[in-house]
């Protein structure tokens, strides 16, 4: 959720992020009237309120021949009161619905328009050529299939389309992986978290994820809970509605946790293996830092995560994601894409975004700020997840079929080189 005052101050620059994002301007002015209406409804309750208080002051002091008109113009003005009282809720109800609906205002230079509309800030590496290499490159799939490590057969017999095991060397992989992004977080002063893969209704609407996409979402009604799709929702509510010591610098948490997706709004890209799939593992980066500090964090969750595919030894490119391609709670948001030479192209593998204060309005996290309470600023990136082996089988597949391992990530593998075909 943005400040008010921001908005009452600057309406504009709302307008123009909402058009950047491709949403309706419009909304602006209808949380302005929403606003002007809430304050009316309780300015004239207050009054009434006050009154009233007066009112009944004066009855002990009143004549026995005054007090009954008294009582009856305290009664009359107690009722009136009451109905002023309901409007008043209703108004604050309507004001708080419409400022769900405005998107958090992207930062300068995000690039307006869709997913088409990134910017590329960098390319990393050399995108392999296995033309000189002497053999036509095998998709993830078929590699990963040839090493024994994925069964995408068996998975959708147990839980129908897009489940998946990782077996043998795939699990010990992906094991390698996460450990390797744990340890990577830990040495940078993050506190390590198994998190919760439930969460309430308030904890997932407060992260922003029940707006356009909450179909995205597996939601259990007989419990009435979510199961969340990034840990950032479970380390986001962890400090809800508290205030925050940040005098020593931000607080930095590393979630380890399954994650699950509906994958709703794919309509068939990739389906084939495990780049879309409903659950998958990761480790992500989060952090509650002051709001002035939040563009120097965001680059520095860039940075770890380039960090992470440069010792997966993966040729990749950054890009400053379009506005109308972030979600509503990001302001900014970088994504890092390895390559993927089968389809040739890039496909994204992980992202880090910064959300202002956007969620800690709505989860009521706050830091103390000269001599009073201010909102922190939130933000997350992923260290790792599943599909980043999806580029690995592809990207360090040998001729014969075996599987080259980084050397960053040989010691979490009994420091061997070389995984051979099964």
């Amino acid at each position: 959720m943005i400040d008010i005052r921001t908005l009452r101050e600057n309406p504009e620059a709302v307008r123009a992020s909402q058009q950047a994002r491709g949403d309706d301007p419009a909304l602006v002015d209808a949380v302005l009237a929403a606003d002007e209406k809430r304050r009316a409804s309780q300015q004239a309750f207050e009054d009434l309120r006050a009154q009233q208080k007066n009112l009944s002051r004066t009855i002990g002091k009143a004549s026995a021949e005054e007090r009954p008109a008294i009582l009856a113009q305290a009664k009359e003005m107690s009722e009136h009161v009451k109905a002023l009282e309901a409007e008043a809720n209703v108004a604050a109800e309507q004001f708080q619905a419409a400022m769900y609906k405005i998107a958090n205002p992207v930062l300068p230079g995000v690039p307006a328009g869709g997913e088409d509309d990134y910017e590329v800030l960098r390319e990393v590496g050399s995108i392999p050529d296995f033309a000189t290499r002497g053999f036509e490159p095998k998709d993830h799939l078929d590699v990963a299939e040839g090493l024994g490590a994925v069964d995408m057969e068996r998975g959708t017999k147990v839980s129908g389309s897009r489940f998946y095991y990782l077996k043998g060397i795939g699990a010990r992989l992906e094991l390698a992986l996460l450990t390797m992004a744990a340890d990577q977080a830990e040495a940078n002063g993050f506190t390590l978290m198994n998190t919760p893969t439930l969460v309430r209704p308030e904890v997932m609407g407060g992260t922003g994820f029940l707006g356009a996409h909450s179909d995205e979402i597996y939601y259990l009604p007989a419990d009435d809970l979510y199961l969340t799709g990034t840990s950032e929702v479970a380390l986001a509510g962890y400090h809800s509605n508290e205030i925050l010591d940040l005098s020593d610098g931000p607080k930095r948490y590393a979630g380890w946790s399954t994650c699950y997706r509906r994958e709703a709004g794919s309509y068939g890209r990739d389906t084939r293996g495990i780049i879309r799939v409903h659950q998958f593992n990761k480790v992500e980066m989060f952090s509650f830092c002051p709001e002035e500090q939040a563009t120097d964090e965001h680059q520095r969750f860039l940075a770890w995560e380039e960090e992470m595919i440069q010792k997966m030894e993966l040729p990749y490119r950054v890009i400053n994601t379009a506005a109308g391609d972030l979600g509503s709670s990001a302001a900014q948001k970088f994504d890092c894409e390895a390559w993927l030479p089968t389809q040739n192209r890039y496909m994204e593998v992980t992202s880090t975004s910064n959300c202002t204060t956007f969620q800690a309005r709505r989860l009521g996290i706050r830091e103390r700020f000269e001599g009073s309470t201010r909102a922190v600023a939130t933000l997350n990136g992923t260290l790792a997840t599943t599909r980043w082996l999806v580029s690995m089988f592809e990207n360090h597949q040998q001729p014969d079929g075996s599987l080259y391992i980084p050397q960053a990530m040989r010691p979490y593998l009994g420091g061997r080189e070389l995984i051979s075909v099964q």
